[in-house]
């Protein structure tokens, strides 16, 4: 599970007012939600597109702090996909991810990566638990 944070300034509920249909609108029907770190995140069982095998997304959040996206997208091994003549498909579902998480955090996938790098870097700053 990926935890995504917003632009500054900019909330996920105000980017996204109604998660489960955009949720919806880029993945299928919500068929239930799931529990993850006290958080209850929106499942899509049976994805629209053939690459996806099961979409977790919702947001986070904490006391004190802006949400998060969480998102867990369980994929198909590529091959399968390219074996039943769905290669298309795959470029759809990168596309797809990517135009969810810029509508939902406001930051296109090098600003994610970069973000991602910045906090693995400060947990490398961290001391150990000894």
């Amino acid at each position: 599970m990926k935890e995504y944070k917003m632009r500054r300034g900019e909330h996920l509920e105000d980017r996204m007012p109604d998660l489960k249909a955009s949720i919806e609108d880029y993945f299928g029907p919500v068929t239930g939600t799931e529990e993850f770190n006290g958080h209850e995140l929106y499942v899509v069982e049976e994805p629209d597109n053939p690459v996806f095998e099961r979409i977790v997304a919702g947001a986070a959040s904490y006391s004190g702090k802006k949400d998060k996206l969480a998102v867990h997208f369980e994929e198909r091994p590529a091959e399968d996909v390219i074996a039943e003549g769905n290669a298309d498909a795959a470029a759809d579902a990168v596309s797809k991810k990517n135009e969810f998480l810029l509508e939902a955090t406001g930051r296109d996938a090098k600003a994610r990566r970069d973000s991602l790098k910045r906090t693995v870097e400060d947990d490398a700053d961290a001391p150990d638990n000894v």
